[in-house]
Parts: structure tokens; C-alpha cells; sequence
């Protein structure tokens, strides 16, 4: 039996498998390059090809998060646990989230988790981040 023609087949049969194999996540950003990378920023994020939301990064770690609906939440980040968590002014329940660079600007991963929400950074949307004022009753 010979091998040689055997072997082409077989790494022709396996190329299929190679292609659909999932390219390995870049690493995670640390706290101080998260920090360096969104001070000052407001950024848009988006999901599945749709926009998602937005969020202003100030210093001192505070945020203001907006689903663009006009609906603002100010808010902290801190590091914990090698992932970048938030905290807003409307839930006590951090949202954790891992950040990575990729191609076209960050990657945020919830709870780190490959089957969870996966946001990524949009390009200029030529909107503004919109806040309105508190909801004034009649």
C-alpha cells in the first residue's frame, strides 16, 4: 500500500475542518490599557450588526451610558478579576466584561463568556450621544 497519494487526500479532507476553526480571542486588555485606550472617548457599540449603545469614558473611571435611546446612567468601572466591571447608578449587580483589541477598535465580551453578548466597536455612526434631562411629571 502506498502512502503518498493517501496523504494529499487526507489534508485535502481536513482543510474544511481547518477553515471553520474558530481563530484564538486576542488577549484581554488590562485595566491601565483599557484606561489609556477609552479616557476622554465616547464610544459606540454594536451587536450582531446592529447598533447597541454608547458610553462616555471621564476620568477617574466614571462612565455615562446611554442604549441611544436618550436614556443616560452615570456610572464607575473598576478591574476585577482580570475583567473590566461596571457599575451604574440604576443596578447594584456589576456588569463584567472582557476587552480585546480587534481589527476595527475593541471587542467586550460579557462575564468573558464565548456564548454571551459580544459588542463591538463601531465606527463613526455620525451620531452624538444624546442625554436628555430627567423626566418631568405634569
Amino acid at each position: 500500500m502506498h502512502l503518498r497519494p493517501l496523504i494529499p487526500a487526507l489534508l485535502l479532507a481536513a482543510l474544511p475542518a481547518l477553515a471553520q476553526t474558530p481563530a484564538p480571542a486576542p488577549p484581554s486588555m488590562s485595566a491601565e490599557a483599557f484606561d489609556a485606550y477609552t479616557k476622554g472617548k465616547t464610544l459606540f457599540y454594536g451587536s450582531g450588526g446592529t447598533a447597541y449603545g454608547v458610553e462616555r469614558y471621564l476620568d477617574g473611571r466614571r462612565v455615562i451610558w446611554s442604549f441611544l435611546d436618550g436614556n443616560c446612567k452615570n456610572g464607575i468601572w473598576y478591574e476585577e478579576a482580570g475583567q473590566i466591571c461596571f457599575l451604574y447608578e440604576d443596578r447594584l449587580d456589576p456588569q463584567c466584561w472582557t476587552f480585546s483589541h480587534g481589527a476595527s477598535g475593541l471587542i467586550a465580551r460579557f462575564e468573558d463568556d464565548p456564548q454571551a453578548t459580544e459588542l463591538y466597536e463601531a465606527e463613526d455612526i455620525g451620531e452624538q450621544m444624546l442625554c436628555y434631562g430627567p423626566e418631568v411629571g405634569v
